[in-house]
């Protein structure tokens, strides 16, 4: 968004085309109409604007956006350039080992206080991710205020892939063991989907190590568990039948159930490097184990302050279950966002504020 206002500011008087928009902003990467609409549209609130009204940015159909206002530029203003919140490009795997001498990968980007990310259990992989556009969004993001550690499940990714038994208490070991060959002593730790469950065994486990913790997507109980009558399991059935298809059966499920609103290129992202991660047979061990799993003993053991982001309309896990995890955790809050993505994607219209509520609650 602030590359979009600084392009505009730099070429006042004209139509900016949308090429000129790809070029500068996403530097030619492909890139959807409703990814630019969206960015357009949150720039157009920072500054006071709307769709409706255009006073400041306004849309010539078929051709871009112009800056209205006329702008006065400042002798310190000419040295302006858009900015980036990658600060390098490269990741250095390490690794560590557990007890039984298997290998746990981790990277440490980024610098500033300390972050650990519990990502979605077992679907991530730390160097597919660092290639993936949605997920390096939000890597960047962090990695450009925060000293960022990331790592593979062991069963999965750069870690060792052997055949594991699906345990959210030792995940929650994993992690220490990572955090521990960081020199992480202690963190904030942002948790997404089913990384709610080890990160909740975490805070409760070892609450010296955790100084706020965020849940984004995270639920209390699993499907079997809840109360209300549940839709069958269907993402089972097609993870055996075509998990090891390219955006097949498994991809066009994915994208219906976790995320409805997009935008699709994501999607694809997402499920290729979810794919990539992890064998069906471990997968298939997860959606058990998360089925089955509860955190609602755990929830007054969490001593940091939490941050509890969901959306609105989230058909994977209710809203309901983000509320049940407000009221259990003490020092706790919840933020609710307009969306039906189980969890926020880059282009969809709650992405900026998911980043700005999740930034200024680590940095608070």
């Amino acid at each position: 968004m602030f590359q979009l206002l600084l392009l505009l500011l730099q070429h006042p008087n004209r139509v900016v085309t949308r090429d000129e928009l790809v070029d500068a902003v996403w530097q030619g990467r492909f890139i959807s109409d409703s990814a630019v609409s969206a960015r357009i549209a949150a720039a157009r609130k920072a500054v006071g604007d709307t769709g409706k009204d255009q006073k400041v940015i306004r849309t010539v159909h078929g051709t871009g956006v112009m800056l209205v206002p006329k702008v006065e530029i400042g002798d310190a203003a000419h040295n302006l350039q858009p900015v980036s919140y990658q600060t390098d490009d490269i990741q250095r795997i390490r690794f560590t080992r557990n007890e039984h001498g298997q290998r746990l990968a981790f990277s440490v980007t980024g610098s500033g206080s300390p972050v650990m990310a519990m990502g979605v259990l077992l679907t991530r992989d730390i160097h597919h991710e660092w290639e993936n556009q949605p997920e390096r969004r939000l890597i960047d993001a962090v990695r450009a205020r925060h000293r960022l550690l990331r790592f593979d499940n062991l069963g999965s990714g750069q870690s060792d892939r052997v055949p594991v038994e699906i345990s959210f208490g030792a995940i929650a070991d994993e992690a220490k063991l990572v955090a521990e060959a960081a020199g992480f002593e202690r963190f904030a730790m942002y948790s997404e989907s089913g990384g709610a469950l080890p990160a909740i065994h975490f805070a409760a486990k070892y609450p010296e190590m955790l100084e706020k913790l965020v849940i984004i997507g995270g639920y209390a109980e699993g499907r079997s568990l809840r109360a209300q009558r549940q839709r069958p399991e269907l993402m089972r059935a097609l993870i055996e039948e075509g998990w090891n298809e390219p955006l097949g059966a498994f991809a066009t499920a994915f994208m219906t159930t976790y995320f409805p609103e997009g935008p699709l290129e994501s999607v694809h992202e997402l499920v290729d490097m979810m794919q990539k991660s992890c064998s069906p047979e471990t997968m298939l061990k997860l959606r058990d184990a998360i089925n089955e799993a509860s955190v609602l003993h755990l929830l007054q053991r969490v001593q940091c302050p939490t941050l509890i982001i969901h959306s609105r309309n989230d058909a994977v896990h209710p809203l309901t279950q983000a509320q049940k995890l407000a009221a259990g955790i003490p020092n706790s809050e919840l933020v609710v966002l307009d969306s039906a993505n189980h969890v926020p994607l880059p282009g969809n219209a709650v992405w900026d504020c998911f980043l700005a509520s999740f930034l200024d609650f680590l940095e608070d």
